[in-house]
Order: structure tokens, then sequence, then C-alpha cells
């Protein structure tokens, strides 16, 4: 078995009771996130807190948000949006896109700027649009 599986699950047992206040998060900020440890093609977190850098696309409230998390490598195709941070350019994985809830949170790093926002925005509004309903018949 993998141990990065067994020190995640101990990380993710203490974030899980973790009773601090929620710091104040807003749209279109950006904070390292104890995102973990995951499986198959889902990006994960890097270090002791399995921490990523992610973009805050949508807060629901002080539990939870939709977020798209960051890499430095650089792609820019409809599963990446290229975006600058501190005057550098990385990628919002936009394929990765997921809800997460605010325990997760470690600190923030910036806020991104209105014009990548809606950039990211507009590239996970696209990447999701489902195809018109296709009638099949029948009862429905």
């Amino acid at each position: 078995m993998d141990l990065n599986y067994d020190m995640w699950n101990e990380i993710k047992k203490d974030l899980s009771q973790n009773n601090h206040k929620t710091p104040f998060y807003k749209d279109s900020d950006i904070w390292w996130l104890s995102i973990g440890y995951n499986m198959g093609c889902e990006v994960y977190g890097k270090g002791k807190d399995y921490a990523r850098p992610v973009l805050v696309i949508k807060k629901f409230n002080q539990y939870s948000f939709i977020g798209i998390p960051l890499s430095t490598k650089v792609k820019d195709d409809k599963y990446h949006t290229p975006i600058t941070v501190k005057n550098k350019t990385v990628s919002a994985l936009t394929s990765q896109v997921r809800t997460f809830s605010t325990k997760r949170l470690l600190y923030k790093i910036i806020e991104l700027d209105e014009k990548d926002y809606r950039k990211v925005v507009d590239n996970v509004v696209a990447l999701i649009k489902l195809p018109p309903s296709i009638s099949r018949g029948g009862r429905g």
C-alpha cells in the first residue's frame, strides 16, 4: 500500500476535526489548500500538508466553495487556462473543477485580477456545457 495515502488520511482526520473559525474568503481569491493525495488523474497536493494553490470560483457559504487547482506547468487548451499570478504565468486546471470544504484552507496567496478570473470562469462554463436534450421517444 502507498504510504502517502496513510499519511494523507492522518492529515485529513486532523482537518476534519478542526473547529477553527473559517477565514474570510471570496470569489477570485487564490489560496493554498490541503487538497490531499488523490487517485488516478486527479491532481494532488505536495509537501507535508499535501497542499496546492486553488482559485475560488464560487463561494457557496462559510463551509464550501467551487475551486480550481493551479499548476506551474503552463498549457493552453480546453482543460487548462493560462493566468498570471504574481507576475508568473500558471495554468488553472479547468478539468479539475470541484467542491472544496473551507476546512482545507491554509492561507491566502492573492486575489486574481478580474480579466483572468472571467477567462477561467468562461472556460469552465464552456467545458461543462451540456449538449441539448435528445428526444428518444417513449415515456419520459
